[in-house]
This record gives structure tokens, C-alpha cells and sequence, in this order.
């Protein structure tokens, strides 16, 4: 698939819940009224791109302990300017894990999601709340390969059994988020 138009990549994706289905129709509509919608000079809200990491077997999840959240996470981050959303997964999963080699699992968004963002201090300096709009990427990742911590956003890198995920997240606003990316892999991928 071709990257680079995000409205378009959106307004191509299927829902695979109500969830989706709303935060679709917001995308779409905060694209059209905003020209900032890729970077943080929006402090309404910005695109970000995560990563839904399995292994070969779909039996665990790479994932970050953040420091700012203090919980576990997927890995990923802001689009900075970038519309090429698939790009900056990939670039967010290896600063982030250390992980270099990612199998594409989907093709296209796997998951769309609207996330609040609490306001926190990151570098000294203080961040106001406000909105991701997260499109999200299934890559699939060995076990064997070497991981590392960005010790400027996290403490862990590992990999964690599929069924523990929703009980080790700490941010209840997630939990629902992680559940719905764990049965869509059930339900959407071989």
C-alpha cells in the first residue's frame, strides 16, 4: 500500500468497532478544519502513529514501560510534520525498542483511535492536555532480537504475554484500547 495521504488512508479504512467507526468520522473532520493537524503547534491536537508488535505466534506484545504515563505501552509517537504515517511507526519502534526488523502484519491502518493526553512536564518544560490522533500499525517482530531502552521515555523494553497485557496497563483510558487491539488480531489476522 501506498503511504502519504493520510485523509485518504483514513477515509479507506474499515472500522472494526464503534470506536473506530467515531474516531474515523473525527479524523476526517479535524483533518479538514485544522491545517496544522501533523504537528504539535495544534495543542488541540496532532497526529501520532503507534505499533501493535506481535510475535510469530500472536502469543506476546513488545512493549515500553513510559516513564511519563509510569505504565506499560506500545511504542510510537508524534508525526512531527510527517504524513507518512507508516514511516514514523517504524522510526518510533526502533528508537524506541531497538527493535530493527518489523514484518508488516496489515496492510494499511490496523487501528484508528482518539487518545486524551493529560497535561505533563516532558523536558523541563510543561505540556498541555490534548488530543492524539493515533492511527495504529500491526508489525509482527522476533523474539530473538536484541531490544534497548530509551532512557529519555522509558524504563523497559520486553516482551509480554498477550493474555497479561490489560492487566499490566496502568492508564484505565488504555485498557480498552489494548483489548480491542488484541481481538482484532484474533479476529482480523491469521
Amino acid at each position: 500500500m501506498e503511504f502519504g495521504n493520510l485523509r485518504e488512508e483514513i477515509e479507506r479504512f474499515t472500522p472494526f468497532n464503534e470506536q473506530e467507526e467515531a474516531d474515523k468520522v473525527f479524523m476526517i473532520e479535524f483533518i479538514d478544519n485544522n491545517e496544522d493537524y501533523l504537528t504539535r503547534n495544534n495543542c488541540v491536537g496532532h497526529f501520532s502513529a503507534s505499533n501493535w508488535i506481535v510475535n510469530k505466534d500472536r502469543t506476546k506484545v513488545l512493549m515500553i514501560y513510559h516513564n511519563i504515563y509510569n505504565s506499560w505501552a506500545w511504542t510510537g509517537g508524534h508525526a512531527d510534520g510527517e504524513e507518512n504515517l507508516f514511516n514514523v511507526a517504524l522510526r518510533e519502534a526502533t528508537e524506541e525498542s531497538g527493535i530493527k526488523k518489523l514484518k508488516p502484519l496489515y496492510n494499511g491502518i490496523f487501528s484508528l483511535e482518539d487518545l486524551t493526553v493529560n497535561g505533563h512536564i516532558k523536558r523541563d518544560k510543561y505540556v498541555s492536555s490534548h488530543l492524539h490522533l493515533n492511527c495504529t500499525f500491526l508489525f509482527e517482530a522476533s523474539e530473538e532480537m536484541e531490544l534497548r531502552i530509551k532512557e529519555d521515555e522509558n524504563s523497559n523494553v520486553q516482551w509480554i504475554d498477550i493474555d497479561k497485557v490489560v492487566e499490566l496497563v496502568s492508564e484505565p483510558h488504555m485498557r480498552p484500547i489494548y483489548q480491542k487491539l488484541i481481538d482484532k488480531v484474533r479476529n482480523v489476522i491469521d
